[in-house]
């Protein structure tokens, strides 16, 4: 039997203003995503829902703040680090 710490989901709001701030930092490009078809809404949505249960998400916020114009790779510790992956890919 494995044991687990239950980890409440944080803001949304603040879930989807740090989504968006990773997206950009990283160069995946959401909005050409979801013209060409990339993501849809569902999947914006289970972006966001996967970074509010996300345990790194204050390390996230403080590597958000230290990155500024330069893009950057993806940390392995995100949640959508793959999603990010394929839409950067993809362009």
């Amino acid at each position: 039997m494995t044991t687990s710490t239950i980890h409440p989901l944080g803001p949304a709001n603040r879930h989807y203003w740090q989504a968006l701030g990773m997206a950009k930092t990283t160069g995946a490009d959401l909005p050409q995503a979801m013209a060409a078809g990339w993501i849809d809404q569902s999947d914006w949505a289970d972006m966001v829902q996967r970074c509010r249960g996300c345990q790194w998400a204050d390390g996230c916020a403080s590597w958000l703040a230290a990155q500024g114009e330069t893009l950057a790779e993806v940390p392995r510790a995100c949640p959508n680090a793959t999603v990010f992956d394929r839409i950067r890919a993809a362009r």
